[in-house]
């Protein structure tokens, strides 16, 4: 019997080990990994430097109570603060409770203000984490049946739609909530226009600007954060998923002037930013420098772009290409389950957005002939399911 709840209709597939781009079943098949653990093995799987780094962590100290000072946390804040121009970080193990956080210090800052500014206002087809805030903040209501009473103060708008933002936030709204690139709601890009629109109408209104960056941020859209694309500055960013390139770690950035609403006992995690995580993220950051990781994300993602623009014109259950870097999505006319099985079949790894959208979510230091390979089979899947 197995006794793991069944949360995940897991696929018919048991991963063991990984190297690079590729993963192994326990029957010894090997896979392209363009899942990457949704969009969390940043470098792939086994990267040497990430080996010897926790190897050698893990003789020194996994865990460390924040009651204490951690010489690898305070040295991974100052980096994300340089990379990011924003002025404090709190860690934390996962995007669902960077965004928890995230919520709750807009709100704590306007307490603090005397102000009754609470309500967050984020995007239908969102998706924020699995706890009862940040599911209610999601924008799609299959994740929240069941879950009711749903905590109060959210509204949701259309995305790319600065009329209906405006149109209902009031003197009650505390903070926008966006992601850059939607990505469980099925790849969908924020405009740059819209986000810079969204910022000086945040601005204007005197609200926070809060920005998820747990699937699109450490380089997945080909800039270390995808806001950076738009040219804007958020008031807070959350990270996740990519940062720790396997390991459990959550990350809220904010300004220095809201990062002041969270004092000592206002909030807390007894993992969050223990030395193993961040000699994880330290590591990626540096692997991300040391290879020029966002010059090959670019690289790989025109490539896999114009491969898949090719496939779109060729099979007509193909209708569109969308996303950025290597967080790409495929819309369908049909359901991509029948694909991605047969995208597995084949040797490649891909996951879905939904139930027409296709999702590409390779290593970011994927190779060229990977990506030529991972074309191949996505190819031969589509003749395949095609006929």
């Amino acid at each position: 019997m197995n006794h793991v709840m069944q949360t995940y209709a897991r696929l018919p597939l048991t991963l063991v080990r990984g190297k690079g781009s590729y993963v192994v079943d326990d029957n010894g098949k090997q896979y392209l990994d363009f899942v990457a653990g949704i969009a969390v093995n940043t470098l792939g799987h086994a990267h040497p430097m990430m080996v010897e780094a926790l190897h050698q962590q893990a003789q020194e100290m996994l865990h460390c109570s924040n009651l204490y000072h951690i010489p690898k946390q305070i040295e991974l804040a100052g980096k994300l603060a340089e990379l990011s121009g924003l002025d404090e970080a709190f860690f934390c193990n996962s995007g669902a409770e960077a965004n928890e956080a995230a919520i709750k210090i807009s709100r704590k800052y306007f307490y603090d203000a005397g102000s009754n500014r609470r309500t967050i206002i984020s995007a239908t087809n969102s998706f924020h984490g699995r706890l009862l805030s940040t599911l209610t903040a999601t924008g799609q209501d299959k994740v929240k049946v069941g879950f009711d009473p749903l905590p109060t103060g959210f509204k949701h708008v259309p995305l790319n739609d600065l009329s209906a933002l405006r149109h209902v936030m009031d003197s009650e709204t505390a903070a926008v909530l966006l992601e850059p690139l939607q990505g469980e709601g099925g790849v969908n890009l924020a405009a740059p226009e819209y986000l810079q629109a969204v910022r000086k109408l945040c601005d204007e209104q005197g609200v926070l600007l809060i920005l998820d960056e747990v699937q699109t941020g450490i380089g997945r859209t080909g800039a270390m954060f995808a806001f950076e694309h738009a040219g804007i500055r958020a008031d807070v960013i959350t990270l996740a998923k990519g940062l720790g390139g396997g390991l459990p770690i959550g990350v809220l950035l904010a300004s220095a002037k809201v990062a002041s609403a969270f004092s000592a006992g206002t909030h807390g995690s007894t993992f969050g930013g223990n030395p193993l995580s961040c000699t994880a993220a330290l590591t990626v950051l540096q692997v991300i420098k040391d290879e020029n990781i966002l010059k090959n994300v670019q690289a790989r993602s025109e490539q896999l772009c114009q491969g898949l623009t090719k496939l779109i014109q060729r099979f007509d259950c193909l209708t569109a290409l969308r996303g950025q870097g290597l967080l790409l999505g495929l819309l369908c006319s049909h359901e991509v389950a029948p694909v991605v099985d047969a995208c597995r079949h084949h040797g490649l790894l891909v996951l879905s957005a939904g139930t027409h959208v296709l999702r590409m979510l390779p290593p970011l230091n994927v190779s060229e002939s990977e990506v030529a390979q991972a074309l191949i089979f996505f190819e031969k899947s589509l003749n395949e399911v095609s006929t």
